[in-house]
């Protein structure tokens, strides 16, 4: 039974990982992060640290409270109805009217699960990193890490690709003295403060593979901090210093040089790819891991990389393709680099943040998801970008810098044969993956808005309609929700697919219905959504809590409750859709991909006249495909605005 509990564990947990985690709504109306004080967060930093500033804006958030068991058991059965059939619905009312009981197993779970709440800081971030991400075996490529695609840039030659990847190095450094001096402008949601914590665990940390759990470290908080990067180019790992004596960050000038040498040292491809290895399923490659480390040379080698505050991988130009498709393979180089022929081995999958820039001016980022979600990486990619766009004006002093350190690798018979064995599987993930990215050209979120509605939900009814005319049924759907009101606070999740959206959905194609009814319909849909969005950043979703009383089983050592060994359980989370909103000032786009073998991930960032969406699905499973699904999205968007504009009563 330990297996079985293990792998319905993985998949309650497992959905989150494909998530941007940006929490996905746009409530506050539609104001993600408000920022106090109003001063952007690109203006320039004074030097001065604010002892235990951070600390103690920390110490005055609220813990993540416990909800009702009784309420969580209510919504639970309200979120089936529209997704299993009476039969099984019915025998799931049963068993939780057996779990509920006085004294019975459901109370006794949902006391221990208070007393843990008052213990701790948060009573399921600890947890949630083990089980999600930690003991998560599946490889980071394709099942985890998400990827960044940034606006294509104009340079195609290494000297754009050189300059522009020093100005970003710039960009990151100066975006990390504001974590160094704690002056990052505290974020707000709705009036409240966030946790900020997971801005203080993206640089300088590193997973680091086991064989059965993996870690992660973090040496930003060592006594004496890394103050160096690692740059990849051409499968060969370079340590580069980008701090002078005095503690000033290099200047882009300086910055430029440095990596001028780095590519002048690396102008073979090596043959033995070794951050390929990285790539691998997790068991594979902390096997693979402590043989490699045996080695003093590789041990210390492995060692600078996941010390580096950060990755910058300069890759080869990927195949020519069309401006539609330009996008879409753009996707693919940041989620897996494109195959052990491109530049899967041109990265170290287990490093927190990876900036990539290709010499055919693609530019973006994946991310390791264990120590943080979404809203670190896109506040930090808002400022790297707009960095860029400033003109220098530092004088770079005239010191000689220290040649950048090449990272030796001694490759025994084994670890060839590892490396080989890691190709081969990358090579099946890359031909499996299937990315669509569009630009959404209609409209953005000014439609919705013109309609008093929250352009998130409405967004997320289009899926909810493309989807049911694509398979005539309904469909468990992830959306992730904030946490971050609380200490410590990761995610929960938005259940998209409701009993109102199935309303909905099967209405807006019956020739019987009336516009004025889909109408009615999609507003009592779209206010469902927006419900259990407020619902789920306060703390009171349903899914967090039911996999807490799963763990607190576990914990207890009890037999596990027949609620979690029912098919509605296995049905309510095998996601068919694992979405997430990403809402950024750069008009970029993430990409990840999906969470069910016959699903999709779906991403999209919202602009205010267009939409960039990003949708994945495995080409080994014959019923979804990933660049239809994108079109019925676009005809679901339009036939909602056309249905809209067309209805008296919307103009009224």
């Amino acid at each position: 039974m330990a297996c079985e509990i293990t792998v319905n564990f993985l998949q309650t947990a497992r959905r989150d990982i494909k998530m941007v985690s940006m929490g996905s709504s746009d409530w506050a109306k539609d104001l993600w992060y408000k920022v106090k004080p109003c001063g952007r967060l690109v203006r320039p930093v004074a030097p001065t640290r604010i002892p235990g500033r951070y600390l103690s804006h920390q110490e005055g958030l609220p813990k993540l409270p416990v909800p009702s068991l009784q309420q969580t058991c209510e919504r639970y059965l309200a979120i089936l109805e529209p997704i299993v059939d009476e039969e099984e619905l019915s025998h799931t009312k049963e068993l939780l009217t057996e779990f509920q009981k006085a004294g019975g197993v459901g109370e006794r779970l949902q006391k221990g699960l208070e007393r843990r709440a008052r213990k701790t800081e948060n009573w399921l971030s600890d947890w949630w990193l083990t089980t999600a991400y930690l003991d998560y075996r599946m490889p980071v490529v394709v099942h985890s890490s998400p990827g960044v695609v940034l606006p294509r840039l104009e340079f195609s030659d290494r000297q754009g690709q050189m300059r522009f990847a020093a100005k970003l190095i710039a960009g990151v450094l100066d975006f990390k003295t504001m974590i160094d001096n704690e002056t990052l402008p505290v974020e707000y949601l709705g009036g409240k403060q966030l946790c900020m914590n997971q801005y203080y665990q993206v640089l300088s940390s590193c997973r680091v593979p086991g064989l059965k759990r993996d870690s992660v470290v973090n040496h930003a908080h060592r006594s004496r901090p890394p103050t160096h990067i690692t740059v990849v180019h051409n499968f060969q790992f370079f340590v580069l210093d980008v701090y002078n004596s005095d503690g000033t960050p290099l200047t882009v000038d300086q910055l430029y040089m440095q990596l001028e040498k780095v590519w002048s040292s690396s102008l073979q491809t090596n043959k033995e790819p070794i951050g390929i290895l990285t790539s691998n399923q997790r068991n594979s490659w902390g096997k693979a891991y402590n043989n490699l480390i045996k080695d003093k040379t590789n041990k210390d080698s492995v060692r600078a990389i996941q010390k580096s505050i950060f990755t910058v991988c300069l890759d080869a130009p990927m195949p020519c393709v069309s401006d539609e498709l330009y996008r879409s393979r753009a996707a693919v180089q940041m989620l897996h680099g494109g195959g052990s022929r491109w530049n899967s081995g041109n990265r170290w999958f287990d490093k927190t943040l990876q900036f990539i820039i290709g010499e055919d001016g693609s530019c973006g980022l994946m991310y390791e998801h264990a120590p943080a979600e979404g809203p670190p990486i896109v506040s930090l990619i808002d400022h790297v970008v707009e960095y860029t766009k400033k003109s220098e004006m530092v004088r770079t002093p005239m010191v000689p810098l220290p040649m950048p350190q090449k990272l030796r690798f001694n490759i025994t018979p084994e670890i060839k044969k590892d490396i080989e064995k890691a190709k081969q599987n990358m090579n099946i993930m890359v031909h499996d993956l299937d990315v669509k990215v569009i630009v959404f050209s209609h409209f953005g979120k000014n439609v919705p808005k013109t309609h008093k509605m929250s352009p998130d939900a409405f967004i997320q009814m289009g899926l909810q309609l493309a989807y049911y005319r694509m398979y005539q049924r309904c469909c468990a759907t992830y959306e992730s929700a904030s946490l971050r009101m609380f200490k410590l606070g990761r995610t929960d999740t938005i259940r998209s697919c409701s009993i109102d959206s199935a309303n909905f959905v099967k209405a807006m194609d019956d020739p019987a219905k009336q516009k004025i009814e889909k109408v009615t319909l999609l507003e009592k849909a779209v206010k469902a959504h927006r419900a259990y969005t407020d619902m789920a950043i306060h703390g009171q979703a349903i899914d967090r809590h039911l996999l807490g009383l799963k763990l607190q089983a576990i914990e207890d050592l009890t037999s596990m409750p027949e609620i979690f060994m029912d098919t509605s359980y296995a049905v309510a989370n095998h996601y068919n859709l694992s979405t997430s909103q990403v809402p950024a000032k750069t008009d970029c786009v993430m990409c990840f991909g999906p969470v069910a073998p016959d699903g999709y991930g779906v991403c999209y960032n919202p602009m205010a006249e267009h939409i960039n969406f990003a949708v994945s699905a495995f080409n080994s499973c014959n019923e979804t495909n990933a660049a239809h699904m994108a079109q019925r999205l676009e005809e679901a968007l339009l036939d909602m605005r056309m249905l809209l504009e067309s209805t008296p009563k919307a103009k009224l």
